[in-house]
């Protein structure tokens, strides 16, 4: 398999706290990472180091080749839900989309459609998002961070506020993209979700790395 993602002894530190600490990891295409771990174990951190948002104190990230914060700023193949998805409240899904869409200009609204669609939302409902239910806000999320078709997902708890329908439409949706030979990093509280979706399992804890072999497919 083709490594995609590497980071190599990688800390990363807020003045005097160690929020990552020593950590090596290789990330291939065409499969689902699981990372868990409990609150401020480190998980956002370790995305946004992947993503660009944050430099490593130490080591280095490459994300298709490229070294961040060297190569490149940040990763520009990357879809990503980080903490609780940012929307326009007074504008349809379809108009939010359309206006994220715009930052990067490489899709146009065929594609917004078909995302909304596939996370099972309606791109011409006028509904805005203001009115939206969690669940709808969530879907929303991952329809963004599925529109450019990025290679790399990086989804945080993207499961929250579904019902039971949602969580398997959008566990579905992962292991489509998985066999489409996407890389999937996901972070989820929900020992099922990982059990069911991850092909390998790392549990975080202070900043630090732990191969949970257990569930490994």
């Amino acid at each position: 398999m083709t490594e995609i993602i590497r980071i190599e002894n990688v800390s990363k530190k807020f003045g005097d706290v160690t929020a990552l600490e020593n950590v090596d990891l290789s990330m291939e295409k065409g499969k689902i990472y699981g990372i868990v771990g409990r609150n401020g174990s480190g998980k956002t951190v370790l995305f946004k180091l992947i993503t660009g948002f944050l430099k490593p104190t130490k080591g280095r990230v490459t994300v298709c080749g490229k070294e961040i914060g060297k190569d490149i700023d940040f990763a520009d193949n990357i879809g990503i839900i980080i903490e609780n998805p940012g929307f326009l409240k007074g504008y349809t899904g379809f108009k939010n989309l359309t206006y994220l869409a715009g930052i990067r200009n490489v899709i146009g609204k065929e594609e917004i459609r078909e995302s909304m669609k596939k996370v099972g939302l309606d791109p011409d409902s006028r509904k805005k998002v203001g009115k939206y239910s969690l669940g709808m806000k969530q879907r929303l999320g991952i329809a963004q961070a599925i529109m450019e078709n990025p290679e790399i997902l990086i989804l945080d708890e993207p499961m929250n506020s579904l019902d039971k329908q949602g969580v398997e439409e959008v566990r579905e949706i992962l292991m489509g993209l998985r066999d489409d030979g996407k890389t999937i990093i996901l972070a989820s509280h929900n020992k099922e979700d990982i059990e069911i979706l991850c092909d390998e399992v790392y549990e975080m804890d202070q900043g630090k790395f732990y191969f949970d072999n257990s569930d490994q497919k």
